[in-house]
């Protein structure tokens, strides 16, 4: 197993803490949580948005070209 260390701004890390305490996880729990359910989300998801955006605003990115 890797072990990934980052750094977060005080604000940031103490948002987490208090996040992960009313959820009675430990900071290293909600990491290891939120990058899980990222991982698991759909690639389709991810380009079925990108796809939504781009069709949206066709006519500007033309005008713009």
């Amino acid at each position: 197993m890797r072990t990934i260390s980052i750094q977060l701004d005080d604000t940031k890390a103490t948002l987490l803490q208090e996040k992960a305490e009313h959820h009675g996880l430990s900071l290293e729990q909600l990491v290891r949580a939120a990058i899980e359910d990222l991982l698991a989300q759909p690639e389709t998801d991810v380009e079925a948005a990108m796809q939504r955006v781009l069709a949206k605003n066709e006519d500007l990115y033309k005008r713009l070209a």
